[in-house]
């Protein structure tokens, strides 16, 4: 029997803005985000960008805990498509500080060895081989860790597209993390993903978009970074993805894994200056995942 679904809700920095992208917006500093997750009722949460909790392993944890907060797992982009740059060391290090905060999963990203996400380079063939190959060492590091490896489709990486999924989840044995808005902007769609590979899924980011800006950001129209700083995210269930029928999808094929609250957000400055406060928004994306599961 799965466990139920409200011990399984965890958080995630980017919800209250804080991001790896260099120029993303204002940065809350990690007491005030930390602090704010326990009050709206989270338990756990990723770890956020590098440098937003201390460096050290012992310390991540300590300061999570201090929080009253599990540590879930940690986003890692890391270039995994070039034969001359070796992607372990690097996941190797989150790694050690994943099993040290007692996490479960690290999430990578197959970053472009650019900044930000609005351009990506076109994927040559040899490219593919090194980085499935790569994905399938990084899995097998993972496990003799007791860590699970999951690879996370994003929007301005080498691996966004639904038809990109697909091919790593042939091409690999990695486990995939669903995350529901970034696969709708891509191009590909989370439902049936959900449906046709609930084995692969293992980690899952939950968004929710609105279809406009994202088709924007696919034609070209506006950048990525603009169309989140123009609230592209919405609250679970205040856009166009169907959060629930992917839910229920995972549930009834027996996912046991997290459901990581993400609503991407930029914040134009201090919430004391802007009136913008990430909170009420979690709560409802809280609240959503919640009675999607039954109220479990």
């Amino acid at each position: 029997m799965a466990t139920p679904i409200g011990s399984r809700i965890a958080g995630a920095p980017i919800s209250w803005g804080v991001c790896e992208v260099p120029g993303w917006g204002y940065q809350l500093r990690p007491e005030t985000v930390l602090t704010q997750m326990r009050e709206v009722g989270l338990a756990a949460t990723e770890f956020g960008p590098e440098g937003f909790l201390p460096d050290t392993s012992a310390d991540k944890a300590s300061t999570l805990a201090g929080h009253g907060l599990k540590a879930v797992g940690q986003f890692v982009p890391v270039v995994l498509h070039d034969a001359s740059v070796d992607p372990l060391p690097t996941v190797d290090a989150a790694m050690s500080g994943l099993t040290a905060a007692g996490a479960s999963t690290v999430v990578l990203a197959a970053a472009t060895g650019q900044d930000g996400y609005d351009e990506r380079p076109v994927l040559d063939d040899p490219g593919w081989a090194t980085l499935l190959a790569n994905l399938d060492r990084i899995n097998a590091a993972a496990r003799d860790r007791g860590l699970v490896a999951t690879l996370h489709p994003h929007v301005g990486t080498m691996i966004e597209s639904g038809e990109e999924t697909e091919r790593v989840i042939g091409g690999c044995a990695i486990g995939i993390c669903l995350d529901t808005g970034h696969l709708v902007i891509g191009g590909g769609d989370p439902v049936s993903l959900a449906q046709a590979h609930p084995d692969r899924i293992v980690h899952c980011h939950l968004k929710d978009v609105h279809l406009d800006w994202a088709r924007k950001v696919q034609s070209g129209a506006a950048s990525y970074t603009d169309a989140v700083a123009a609230g592209m995210y919405a609250p679970l269930g205040h856009g166009d993805v169907d959060i629930a029928g992917i839910i229920r999808a995972l549930e009834s094929a027996g996912y046991d894994g997290w459901y990581v609250l993400e609503q991407d957000t930029v914040l134009a400055g201090a919430p004391a200056d802007t009136g913008v406060d990430p909170r009420a928004d979690v709560r409802t994306s809280l609240e959503f995942v919640r009675r999607a599961g039954g109220g479990q």
